[in-house]
C-alpha cells in the first residue's frame, strides 16, 4: 500500500547572512532560499511528523510506546532498561531519561510545526496551499499538546518561533491553558484540512482526523456537550458513519495491526512506518536513519531474536476471559491481542509450547508484532502506529451520550464493537452506571498496547484503584504524584522559569 514517506531533512533555525558575508551558496539551506516552494513546505512538514516515531524521542517510536505503555495495570518492562523499568514500576523520578526524551520530541515538533505556521503564512504560495500547509502543522502541534497535557500536565505553551534569547525560557501554563492550545489547534485543523488525500499522500494528517482528535480532547476534558458534537460529525446514532465519512469498524481486528493492511477505512491517523531508508533505527536524524521502528523487535521473545522487554500482566489476559464470544470461545481480540497456551497455539510459526514465559505471567503479546513471520530478526517493523481509529470514536462517543444521562442512545455504538469481537448484543436496561462498567471493560480489550489504558484510568479517577488492583510489578510504589510525570531535570537545569510539578 502506498503511504507518505518522512524524509529526514532536519528543518533546524535557518540563519540569515551578515552584512560582512551576504553571499549564499546554493548548496546550503539557509532562511534566505528555504520557505519558497510546495516542495520546502512539505519537507518542513515531513520533518515534523516524524519526530513521532523517532527512536528515542518519538511518543510512537520503540520508547514512546513502551513510556505510554508501560505504567498501565495491564502491562509489565522488565529491568534490562534501567529508564524504562522505572517508569514502569513507579520508582522513576525527574533524571529518569525516558519521560525527559519524549518531552524533548514533543518540543521538537512544536518548534518544526511552528516554524511551518510562521513561514506559510508570510510565503508568496497560494492562498490555498498556505491554508493546508498551516491546517496540517496546526493539527501535529495539537497532538504534540494533547499528549503534553495526559503526561505532564503543566507545561509552556510556546506558539512561535524563538528570535531572541529571552524567548527561550518560557514558564509554564496552566494544564488547562495547554488543553486549550491543543483544542485551538485541533478546531482550525477541522476546519481547513481536507477529508481525503490523492493515494500517494495517505498518511496525511485529514479533517476527519482533526474532528476525531477534538472530541477526545474535549472527553479528557469532561467536556461532554461538545465532544458530542464533534463525534456526530463522524458516526451516526447507529454507529455507522456520519456522510461525507466513510470511517467503519474491519471485519477482522488483527488488520488494524498487520503491515498488509495499514492504512485501511478504521484509521482515522496513524504514524507511517516503513522499512526503508538507512539501515540503522538507532542512528537519529541523518542518512543512516531506517524509517521502520525496533517496537516488535524489542517486544517479542528470545526464541524469536527480540529481546523480550515487556509482557502481558494476568490482569488483562483474566479480563478477556471473563465473557466468552457467541458459540462458547473467547473474545475473537484476545487471538490477535495475546497468545498463550491453547490447543495448536503458534507464534512465530512455532507451538506456543517451544516458548518460556519468563515472567510468570500466563501469555505473550501478538497485537503489533509481526507474528506470523519466522522471527523479528531484522530489528526494523514497519507495521503502523494507529493514533486513533474508529473503535475509539465509537467508544468515546458512547460514554460521551452515557455521561450525559443518555445511556439508551450508547446501545448500538457499543454493540458495534462487541459485535465485531462475536459478543452478543447487551440486555436492555443498563443503568448509566452499568454502561460505564461495560465501557471501561471494552476500552480495556479494545486498545490494549495501544497507548491507552493509563490514561483512561486516570480521566475515570480509577488509577490508583486500579493500579494496586492489579499484578502488576512495582504496583506497591504507586502514589498520586504518578499521575503525571515529573517535569525533566534537564529541562529544570536549563529553563529559569519552569518550576517542578506538584509532588516531585
Amino acid at each position: 500500500m502506498k503511504r507518505i514517506i518522512y524524509a529526514s531533512f532536519l528543518v533546524l533555525s535557518l540563519g540569515a547572512c551578515t552584512k560582512d558575508l551576504d553571499q549564499v551558496s546554493p548548496n546550503s539551506i539557509v532562511q534566505t532560499n528555504f520557505w519558497k516552494t510546495d516542495a520546502d513546505f512539505l519537507s518542513g512538514l515531513a520533518a515534523t511528523y516524524k519526530v513521532f516515531h523517532d527512536v528515542n524521542n518519538g511518543y510512537f517510536g520503540v520508547r514512546g510506546i513502551e513510556l505510554s505503555n508501560g505504567r498501565g495495570d495491564d502491562f509489565f518492562i522488565r529491568n534490562d532498561v534501567k529508564d524504562l523499568y522505572q517508569l514502569s514500576t513507579f520508582t522513576n523520578n525527574p533524571t529518569t531519561g525516558t519521560p525527559g526524551s519524549i518531552f524533548t520530541g514533543f518540543y521538537t515538533g512544536i518548534f518544526r510545526a511552528n516554524q511551518v505556521i510562521e513561514q506559510a503564512g508570510k510565503s508568496s504560495l497560494p492562498d490555498d496551499a498556505k491554508k493546508q500547509y498551516i491546517a496540517e502543522a496546526q493539527f501535529l502541534r495539537g497532538l504534540d499538546y494533547f499528549f503534553l497535557a495526559i503526561n505532564f500536565g503543566s507545561v509552556p505553551v510556546i506558539t512561535s518561533v524563538p528570535v531572541e534569547r529571552a524567548n527561550y525560557f518560557v514558564a509554564q501554563s496552566p494544564e488547562a491553558d495547554v488543553w486549550a492550545q491543543a483544542v485551538s489547534d485541533l478546531q482550525a485543523a477541522a476546519a481547513n484540512l481536507p477529508a481525503t488525500y490523492p493515494a500517494a499522500w495517505v498518511g496525511r494528517a485529514t479533517k476527519g482526523a482533526a474532528i476525531g482528535m477534538l472530541g477526545k480532547a474535549y472527553v479528557y476534558q469532561k467536556n461532554w456537550a461538545e465532544a458530542e458534537k464533534a463525534f456526530k460529525q463522524l458516526a451516526q446514532a447507529n454507529g455507522s458513519a456520519q456522510a461525507p465519512y466513510t470511517y467503519d469498524l474491519v471485519a477482522n481486528f488483527e488488520d488494524n495491526f498487520s503491515k498488509g493492511t495499514d492504512n485501511n477505512i478504521e484509521s482515522l491517523f496513524e504514524i507511517q512506518n516503513q522499512n526503508v531508508g538507512g539501515s540503522q533505527p538507532w542512528a537519529g536524524e541523518n542518512a543512516n536513519e531506517a524509517l521502520g521502528v525496533t517496537t516488535a523487535q524489542e517486544f517479542a521473545p528470545t526464541e524469536v531474536a527480540g529481546w523480550f522487554e515487556v509482557s502481558p500482566t494476568d490482569k488483562v489476559f483474566n479480563e478477556f476471559k471473563k465473557e466468552k464470544a457467541v458459540g462458547g470461545d473467547y473474545d475473537a481480540r484476545m487471538y490477535t491481542t495475546l497468545v498463550w497456551d491453547y490447543p495448536n497455539a503458534m507464534y512465530y510459526n512455532k507451538p506456543f509450547k517451544d516458548f518460556k514465559l519468563v515472567f510468570g505471567y500466563s501469555s505473550l503479546i501478538r497485537k503489533y508484532q509481526n507474528w506470523h513471520e519466522n522471527n523479528e530478526g531484522i530489528w526494523i517493523s514497519d507495521i503502523n502506529e494507529k493514533v486513533m481509529r474508529y473503535a475509539d470514536v465509537l467508544l468515546l462517543y458512547a460514554e460521551t451520550l452515557t455521561m450525559q444521562g443518555r445511556t439508551a442512545e450508547a446501545y448500538p455504538l457499543v454493540n458495534r464493537i462487541r459485535s465485531r469481537a462475536k459478543l452478543a448484543p447487551l440486555t436492555s436496561g443498563f443503568t448509566a452506571d452499568q454502561m460505564m462498567t461495560e465501557i471501561r471493560h471494552q476500552r480495556m480489550l479494545e486498545f490494549f498496547r495501544e497507548g491507552q489504558r493509563f490514561y483512561d484510568l486516570k480521566r475515570w479517577g480509577l488509577l490508583e484503584q486500579e493500579i494496586k488492583n492489579s499484578d502488576k510489578v512495582g504496583k506497591e510504589f504507586f502514589v498520586s504524584k504518578f499521575a503525571y510525570f515529573p517535569i525533566p531535570q534537564g529541562e529544570l537545569n536549563t529553563n529559569p522559569n519552569i518550576k517542578q510539578n506538584a509532588g516531585w
